[in-house]
């Protein structure tokens, strides 16, 4: 029996279609993937099936039954659940508070015993967080775990998973992977929105594929392949091999000595790591989430202070770009528009300013060509950032980044979110600054990316390297070994 079915769903926005005329079920306690590039409309229909959109037009069934879905509040009394590819949370309350926001109705709360209960719901799904800290002070992939908790807390029938595993480590992945098993044996539905093809193969039962806000095919996975797939979602043949030249390296661009850099929460995140980085080299930090990648990061860009040891960059060779792991917090200005977020660090320089005015014509000019040059899907210079899908947002901050021909790039989860053809893009740009001389410090927890595109890896852990490898002979288990502190 089909738990979920729609029928000609549309949705615009002015006179960008989002989602025309989309149309396909669900089988009850099946694991049912979409996939689509950036601004393909996968995240405006899960938006409609959660009540935050309501459709232009179309249906939507559930357990056979017409339903509207008005509100989020409906969608939960209906019983689904989506978690987001962006957080929705609230930085400043406990994991605990946000778990259970918006559920409690009662004068009393015995907030001692919701702490239990959701401390013992996260061992259950082997999903473990700290109950009482607040999530301003958790990283990434701990924010992660926190947003599954909540849909799962809220008994959701229905769960929709928007990139779930963006931010997860391969152990950590599997242990997701596990779980919703377990939730499809029990009867759950399950929506996984994922751009890792591999993981939708062995993951989801079928799978459909939109192309610009429509369905191009839905077929079962065992009938197909990651390569059908990403030429499905993309319209054209996705190259997975990257031509990479050897190394030629020049003199030392960044050079690291005995750092030492405290976290927000004024504890000691970065512990006595060393480390030089050269012209036409990338150094690539492998590591969980959380073992103080960040803080290394900004502390090098400037952002952050640091408590002992030594920066030195090169400064005779030009300017640094920071591609930060947060890109709607950190990396754009989400009210802005395309046109201002890419001249935010040039905006008070020629031809974009002259005698202290703004040249509108200069700056749309910049915009137009920075839109084909990394093909953002947008419909016009004047978009709002903040309106675009996380993938073009990325490509955004990529585009402004590279604008300058920095000596140094400071790259951190550059990929996280985007589809296949953007990542293909992506590494493709990158690997041009490597071959034109830049030094790039490249920082994700995608282990098999950091060790395509690296030519040197630290591993990261507790705040220290505790390896550093020649990617040429690196192995998987090795790395993951000292991942995890081994």
């Amino acid at each position: 029996m089909q738990y979920l079915r729609l029928e000609n769903i549309t949705k615009q926005f002015g006179s960008f279609v989002a989602n025309e005329n989309i149309s396909f079920g669900i089988e009850s306690g099946k694991i049912h993937a979409v996939l689509g590039e950036n601004g393909a409309g996968k995240t405006t229909l899960m938006n409609i099936i959660s009540g935050l959109y309501q459709p232009d037009s179309g249906k939507i069934y559930l357990e056979g039954k017409l339903v509207n879905i008005k509100s989020p509040q409906e969608a939960i009394k209906l019983r689904i659940g989506m978690i987001h590819q962006h957080f929705m949370l609230v930085p400043q309350l406990t994991v605990t508070e946000n778990i259970i926001l918006g559920t409690e109705n009662n004068w009393c709360l015995n907030l001692s015993q919701k702490h239990q209960e959701i401390s013992r719901l996260s061992q259950i799904y082997n999903l473990e967080v700290d109950v009482k800290a607040k999530i301003e002070n958790l990283p990434v992939g701990t924010q992660q775990r926190v947003e599954i908790l909540k849909v799962l807390y809220r008994q959701a029938k229905l769960l929709i998973l928007d990139e779930p595993t963006a931010v997860l480590t391969p152990s950590e992945v599997n242990s997701l992977i596990t779980i919703l098993r377990q939730l499809a044996e029990k009867g759950n539905t399950i929506i996984f929105i994922s751009h890792k093809l591999e993981e939708v193969i062995n993951l989801c039962d079928t799978v459909t594929v939109l192309r610009r806000g429509k369905v191009i095919a839905t077929t079962a996975t065992k009938d197909t392949t990651s390569q059908k797939l990403a030429e499905l979602m993309v319209g054209r043949e996705v190259s997975f091999s990257l031509n990479k030249f050897p190394a030629s390296l020049g003199k030392v661009v960044l050079s690291v000595e005995h750092l030492q850099v405290k976290d927000d929460r004024d504890v000691i995140a970065v512990r006595d790591v060393s480390f030089k980085v050269n012209q036409g080299e990338i150094f690539g930090i492998a590591g969980v989430d959380g073992n103080g990648q960040r803080e290394l990061a900004d502390a090098i860009c400037g952002l952050r202070i640091i408590k002992q040891g030594k920066i030195q960059l090169d400064s005779s060779t030009g300017v640094t770009g920071y591609i930060p792991e947060d890109r709607q917090k950190m990396g754009l200005v989400l009210q802005y528009t395309i046109a201002q977020n890419l001249i935010l660090k040039v905006f008070h320089k020629f031809p974009f300013c002259r005698r202290f005015i703004l040249q509108q014509k200069a700056i749309n000019k910049n915009a137009k060509s920075a839109i084909e040059e990394f093909d953002i899907r947008a419909t016009g210079v004047d978009i709002k950032v903040g309106q675009l899908s996380g993938g073009n947002q990325q490509k955004v901050v990529l585009a402004r980044e590279l604008a300058r021909e920095p000596s140094l790039i400071v790259v951190m989860q550059p990929t996280r979110g985007l589809d296949v053809g953007a990542t293909e893009v992506v590494h493709q740009r990158l690997l041009r600054e490597r071959e034109r001389g830049a030094a790039i410090l490249y920082i994700s927890t995608e282990l098999e990316e950091v060790m395509a595109m690296s030519d040197t890896i630290a591993v990261m852990y507790g705040g220290q390297f505790v390896g550093v490898l020649d990617a040429k002979i690196a192995t998987v288990e090795e790395i993951g070994l000292l991942m995890g502190g081994g």
